[in-house]
């Protein structure tokens, strides 16, 4: 058998797609329901056949909201909503409530039910008690890309914002009961599986292809699917998918996510298209970035450069919107990459968690995490 190639279905213009992962939550108790498939069925027998698009995940707890093909952020935005809204229409009557964050404050994972699947089966069977504690959410941005030969050098620059995006998205501080001490528990957590984590930062396709066909011949991955690099090639669709982002609690800021993914690698593709080499960092400082953003969020001083130099995250993420703004307007996403810097004011998911603790502990609540819970249920239904 000769060595697999991997097509990579080019995308004429670079659209956009968004994968959000959210879960229910039991209004009563505030714990994680197992209820995904009850909701599913309900919603599949009312849908219209153009949508709304709502897949399972492993656990019977979580929901995902998949977009169609969008141009824009405003028609991911309305996309997204409208699933919401069917989701709404099942869940209100049944008790059920929907949160999205990195982590559940205090719910434990060894209480969680699997969905029926072979290849959930086969995961866990293999990953045993990592990926049994796999209770984290996240966001999926993919953008369209015309070329197969610049979606590599666009994905190994991109990883020198991957601490710009950890950072604003940051959302899991709480995991079973405690606070971490990271803005990003899920981060962490998530690279623990096999193929997860930081891509390989590869020259040419070829060299993908070789990883690819290495991967298949040993018996790692039974499908592309299964490399779960925080930002990967996505073939199929023809796009690169930057899977960086926490759960993202309200649609203003998945609003704000989208937007800076997508004016990033539209920036790095003119940049290609103009003839520039884009720029890259080793490999230990694109993973010590990832560390200090998970660890510091928002206060994280970051590499900014080959040569080492470091700077707050959040003074060079106000450089780079100023940057981004003329590809925002050629977009018609201005409005909504100007959310991003709301983020640092109004203070990011981890900082506002904390903060409802903190407050809930001060007035002597017996139950503050489930107040913690409260605040991530509003904020999504209030966006």
């Amino acid at each position: 058998m000769g060595r697999r190639t991997v097509e990579f279905n080019a995308s004429p213009r670079p659209t956009l797609g968004v994968e959000w992962e959210m879960v229910l939550v039991d209004r009563g108790s505030r714990d994680l329901a197992s209820r995904a498939s009850e909701v599913l069925e309900t919603v599949d027998r009312e849908a219209s056949p153009t949508g709304p698009r709502i897949t399972k995940e492993l656990l019977r707890n979580t929901l995902e909201a998949v977009t169609g093909v969008c141009d824009t952020v405003a028609e991911v935005a309305e996309d997204l909503s409208g699933t919401l809204s069917a989701i709404r229409r099942v869940t209100d009557p049944l008790g059920l409530d929907l949160m999205c964050a990195g982590t559940h404050p205090f719910a434990r994972w060894d209480e969680q039910l699997v969905t029926p699947d072979p290849r959930y089966a086969e995961l866990l069977e293999r990953t045993q008690w990592w990926g049994r504690q796999m209770l984290i959410w996240g966001v999926h941005v993919h953008v369209g890309v015309n070329s197969v030969h610049k979606v590599l050098p666009i994905l190994n620059t991109l990883l020198n914002h991957y601490p710009h995006l950890q950072a604003l998205s940051a959302s899991s501080p709480y995991w079973t009961g405690f606070d971490t001490g990271y803005a990003s528990n899920r981060a962490l957590m998530f690279q623990q599986l096999p193929t997860a984590g930081l891509p390989f930062q590869f020259e040419r396709w070829t060299e993908f292809e070789d990883y690819v066909d290495d991967m298949f011949v040993t018996g790692v991955i039974d499908g592309l699917s299964d490399v779960r690099w925080d930002v990967r090639p996505s073939p199929r669709f023809g796009t690169i998918e930057v899977r960086v982002c926490d759960g993202t609690p309200t649609m203003r800021e998945l609003r704000a996510m989208t937007a800076l993914v997508h004016c990033l690698v539209v920036h790095l593709d003119d940049r290609l298209e103009a003839g520039e080499e884009l720029p890259t960092m080793p490999p230990w400082h694109v993973q010590e970035n990832k560390w200090r953003a998970a660890r510091y969020g928002l206060d994280a001083e970051i590499v900014v450069d080959a040569r080492g130099r470091e700077r707050l995250v959040t003074d060079d993420l106000d450089e780079w919107l100023n940057r981004l703004e003329p590809v925002a307007r050629r977009l018609d996403c201005a409005d909504d990459l100007a959310l991003v810097a709301d983020v640092p004011r109004r203070g990011a998911s981890y900082q506002r968690q904390r903060a409802t603790f903190e407050a809930a502990c001060a007035r002597g609540e017996a139950d503050p995490l489930h107040h913690v819970v409260d605040a991530l249920v509003a904020e999504l239904r209030e966006g």
